[in-house]
């Protein structure tokens, strides 16, 4: 699901609307404008080549990251779902 989600024509606003815990990955990644008004109409792609980023590496990092939290997130809600099931018995 992640692969057709983030892709490198991506704006990275659009991203960070998808999951504002991605951010670290472009911090990580060097690029610390997420706040600058060029990281609202810039791509993945334009903001990898300005910083000298393989984007192809940063697309890989931000599918696996978004992965990995729709899984802990699934897991929590399963969790908080067991939860209440036992609290109601």
């Amino acid at each position: 699901m992640s692969e057709q989600i983030i892709n490198k024509d991506m704006l990275i606003s659009d991203i960070l609307r998808i999951d504002i815990r991605l951010a670290p990955i472009f911090m990580k990644m060097g690029m610390h404008c997420l706040g600058c008004p060029a990281a609202q109409f810039e791509s993945v792609e334009q903001a990898c080549a300005v910083h000298g980023q393989d984007v192809d590496f940063i697309v890989e990092a931000l599918r696996t990251n978004y992965k990995r939290f729709q899984e802990l997130d699934r897991a929590k809600a399963e969790q908080a779902k067991q939860v209440e099931v036992a609290e109601t018995e």
